[in-house]
């Protein structure tokens, strides 16, 4: 479990010191984090402070050394724990002992920059988003997990890509892989969504794919990264279907009454995959912590409020076939109530296909 912040008597706040190792680690890393410096990125999560790098220390401080943050293994740790009020459920810590246990997805089978980009382009999303997002474009993937598509969004020529997530485990398998193939324009900082440690409208792209319904609050958390657009920049949000996921949670519900055998319902689970990756998909859909689920309508209004208009929904709403060729960042008609609740009925019925998840995409007005 990574360290939290630990409060002085002063008011400030220290890290644990991070240990001679880190500290190799962090200087061998001092150009990525002066890289996100000097692209004025990076911000104290707590109090959004500009941050310097002691490289001697291998820490990120703010003036004075108020706040201080150490490097392990190259990723700035720049998690700075939730303060809510008393009373208020936070799930942070039971979903990151989950995935500091079964890192998703994992690197099983990808030995290869080629193997990484043919993973990616299989799924449709991940190949339209290399061919749509300019190559001159700031991306940040907020809960990029083990960070495969920001590793596979990072070989694209003259991009900054940032990988966060609050899981160090995971954040640590991307790293690896990175250095492994340098992907050098992917870089990982360690986060806690409701304190993102970046300075507003930094991003031209804010992705957070299959992430904000773990948290214990989907529409806060929205709201947390949804500043981090620069105007007329697009946000890309995965969420699970109000309608489209209940045949995941009727399959849950079979496995914790019969045993998991029951799994064999799931296609992905049936036939020779690769054993790691249907664990780590087992893992995911039947035994996560805490999810929650949520309607299109309701991710329209959380785009409204915050200063979006809607672009694209995949699967596409009302009769309209999604195209391998769609445009996902066109605005489109968000279209009749009836045409929204259609299309989430018609996710239901096919059977949850992917967990029941989908995708939002909105522009950001100026």
């Amino acid at each position: 479990m990574p360290a939290v912040l630990r409060e002085p008597a002063d008011g400030s706040s220290v890290h644990p010191s991070p240990g001679t190792e880190a500290m190799r680690d962090a200087a061998a890393s001092a150009e990525d984090v002066e890289f996100l410096l000097a692209c004025g990125l990076l911000r104290c999560p707590v109090d959004g402070a500009p941050l310097t790098f002691d490289v001697g220390a291998g820490r990120l401080t703010t003036a004075g050394g108020r706040h201080s943050f150490p490097i392990e293994s190259g990723i700035p740790l720049l998690f700075a724990p939730n303060e809510w009020p008393a009373g208020k459920t936070d799930v942070t810590d039971i979903v990151q002992a989950f995935y500091e246990e079964t890192p998703f997805p994992n690197y099983d089978g990808l030995d290869s920059r080629d193997s990484l980009r043919r993973k990616a382009r299989d799924g449709v999303l991940a190949r339209l988003l290399d061919e749509q997002i300019s190559h001159d474009a700031s991306v940040l993937e907020a809960g990029c997990g083990t960070g495969q598509l920001s590793n596979f969004l990072g070989m694209g020529f003259g991009r900054t890509v940032v990988g966060a997530d609050l899981c160090l485990n995971s954040l640590k398998l991307a790293k690896s892989f990175r250095d492994r193939f340098s992907i050098n324009n992917a870089r990982f900082v360690q986060m806690n969504l409701f304190r993102p440690p970046f300075a507003p409208q930094s991003f031209d792209v804010v992705i957070s794919n299959g992430v904000l319904h773990h948290t214990s609050d989907c529409a806060g958390a929205f709201r947390a990264i949804a500043p981090l657009v620069k105007p007329r920049g697009v946000i890309i949000i995965g969420l699970y279907n109000w309608l489209g996921r209940l045949p995941t949670l009727w399959r849950r519900w079979l496995i914790e009454k019969v045993g998991d055998q029951a799994a064999l319902l799931d296609h992905r689970l049936r036939g020779n995959g690769e054993a790691a990756r249907q664990r780590a998909w087992f893992m995911d859909q039947y035994r996560h912590p805490h999810e929650t689920r949520h309607s299109i309508d309701e991710v329209l209004a959380w785009f409204d409020a915050a200063g979006f208009e809607f672009t694209s929904c995949i699967p596409t709403i009302g009769d309209t076939e999604f195209s391998d060729e769609a445009r996902l960042f066109e605005p489109q008609s968000p279209r009749r109530y009836l045409d929204r609740v259609s299309t989430e009925l018609e996710m239901l019925m096919t059977g949850g296909a992917d967990g029941g998840l989908y995708v939002m995409i909105g522009r950001k007005r100026t």
